[in-house]
């Protein structure tokens, strides 16, 4: 029992680590960081990711009204002039970015002044940020709770072939149900919201974050043929298991 105990706990940290780090390399997570114009330390948040349904408000907080702001964009890949807006406010300068259609992006960035001294936001590269729908929570959040629930259990898999007595058939039957409902009968519904199709990988698209469920699926499906015929069941386990980490390794909505 303790064994077991043990396994379930290293999963869920394994399962944790690569939510987090998953999160913090995605392109769509938010670019944070801090600036100094005239002495004054300035922090700032900026979006990589918007719904169609709004314009984006950007916002920037310098408790000081004498420093102005612009907001500049134009269309990813575009190498035309930017347009731009004045940021208006005291100590909040705030401007609105215009919402595009469904997977359509903006490269932007912000320039601040004071005096004779200016900052742009976040640096010295343009900030791009990808538009797509508003999914529902029942939605969005089953699709959270399946994908990660595959990723643990694909990882308590690999731990149970360090059992004698293994019960790596019903664990990988369970893992291949788990992605299946998260990364294909959810994700589905989740593309369709978000981008208005339902999948966009292999063979009808080169969408990455697809691409990689299928493989992960394929992957654990090999396995479970291995397993159910076993044929060398340990070995597949891990194999899956390590795919299904790498896959995961890759940073969402690239």
């Amino acid at each position: 029992m303790a064994k077991k105990i043990l396994f379930w706990v290293l999963a869920f940290l394994i399962t944790g680590g690569s939510a987090v780090y998953q999160r913090l390399t995605g392109p769509t997570y938010p670019k944070s960081g801090t600036a100094s114009l005239a002495g004054k330390t300035i922090n700032y948040k900026l979006e990589r990711s918007h719904v169609t349904s709004s314009d984006y408000s950007v916002e920037i907080e310098t408790n000081d009204p004498e420093i102005k702001g612009e907001l500049y964009w134009r269309p990813y890949l575009n190498k035309g002039d930017f347009s731009y807006a004045k940021m208006t406010g005291d100590k909040v300068l705030k401007a609105d970015l215009p919402a595009r259609a469904a997977l359509q992006k903006w490269e932007y960035f912000v320039k601040l002044q004071k005096g004779n001294e200016e900052v742009t936001l976040p640096g010295d590269k343009v900030l791009i940020i990808r538009f797509k729908g508003d999914v529902p929570i029942g939605v969005l959040i089953p699709h959270i709770i399946a994908m990660f629930g595959a990723m643990l259990l694909s990882t308590r898999t690999a731990f149970e072939v360090f059992n004698k007595k293994h019960n790596l058939y019903k664990l990988t039957i369970w893992t291949l149900g788990f992605l299946f409902v998260g990364g294909f009968a959810l994700g589905f519904a989740m593309n369709w919201y978000a981008f208005g199709e339902m999948w966009g990988g292999f063979p009808f698209g080169n969408d990455i974050t697809d691409n990689k469920t299928l493989i992960a699926f394929v992957g654990w499906l090999v396995a479970f043929y291995m397993i159910k015929k076993n044929l060398m069941p340990k070995l597949f386990a891990v194999l899956a298991a390590i795919l299904m980490l790498i896959v995961y390794m890759i940073p969402h909505s690239v």
